[in-house]
């Protein structure tokens, strides 16, 4: 059994892409995954996978899912407990002299993205706004918000072509906790 989040990229209870939480709570037990959580209504679900866990395999499981039962096309992401505890260790921006965990978020990619868009990615620059690749993630720490930055998954998708989702640091320590909490 292994103990997992779903980022969705694009999901919301307002206007576009309009999921409710309940229901899609409801469509992963439906999927035969346990212990189902959602935190906040932007497409954050902790969840138990009963199965061998593999991420491309469980993405797509539930991208049709959605498809199917919402009519919708929206990307999942799929990080374990552990992934998400390892973060911190590898985050470069949390001793930022002004730093901020609403201003520092991390875009989840659905697989590394190849060397040669890595590469691609060295002379961009937007001070004071920073990024730093790192595997399946992009740190991200923006001192005077994300609204204003250049710096936002649409940007890394289109310059890099991969598929992602981001979060800002806030909301990824909250949905550790209750993650971790949930399996204790």
């Amino acid at each position: 059994m292994n103990r997992s989040i779903c980022f969705l990229r694009s999901v919301n209870m307002a206007g576009h892409n309009k999921i409710k939480m309940s229901a899609l709570t409801q469509l992963f037990s439906d999927e035969g995954f346990s212990d189902v959580l959602t935190y906040i209504q932007s497409g954050n679900i902790i969840f138990t996978d009963p199965g061998k866990r593999n991420d491309e395999v469980l993405s797509g499981k539930i991208e049709k899912s959605i498809s199917k039962a919402f009519n919708l096309n929206v990307s999942a992401v799929i990080r374990s407990v552990a992934e998400l505890e390892h973060l911190t260790s590898r985050n470069p921006y949390l001793s930022e002299k002004d730093f901020n965990p609403s201003r520092m978020g991390v875009v989840f990619l659905r697989k590394e993205p190849v060397p040669e868009a890595v590469k691609k990615m060295d002379s961009i620059d937007f001070p004071p706004d920073k990024f730093e690749i790192s595997g399946k993630e992009i740190f991200l720490f923006c001192p005077h918000g994300f609204g204003r930055s250049k710096l936002s998954t649409n940007f890394f998708e289109n310059k890099m072509k991969v598929t992602g989702t981001a979060r800002n640091w806030q909301t990824i320590m909250k949905i550790l906790d209750l993650a971790k909490n949930e399996t204790e």
